[in-house]
């Protein structure tokens, strides 16, 4: 799952999300592409669940904070849930599908 990961996108929502990229990425490195995109984002909603301790389906804030994203700023450690829901982790399920057919 680490390389999907490469290259961070080049937006972010706000400035705790290129933090939770990375821990995301350290999380889950280790752990084999599922096959299917609902294995893989079902992968990544567990793991963002594990760090961040709010489910994606079903959060209603927009953001939330955490203090381990926080390096400064004055957004720091603010995570953008929709950026999360909409972008993020479809732009990584995109990669991974990608990755199956590159290497099917």
């Amino acid at each position: 799952m680490g390389t999907l990961f490469e290259p961070e996108p080049g937006r972010w929502g706000l400035r705790g999300d290129p933090h939770l990229w990375r821990a995301l990425r350290d999380h889950v490195s280790d752990q084999e592409i599922p096959a299917s995109p609902a294995g893989v984002t079902g992968l990544l909603y567990a793991a963002f669940r594990e760090l961040v301790g709010v489910d994606l389906s079903s959060c209603p804030e927009q953001t939330v904070y955490r203090e381990q994203f926080a390096h400064g700023g004055m957004s720091g450690g603010m995570i953008s849930i929709g950026t999360w829901r909409d972008q993020l982790i479809p732009l990584l399920t995109d990669r991974a599908r990608l990755q199956g057919t590159e290497s099917g």
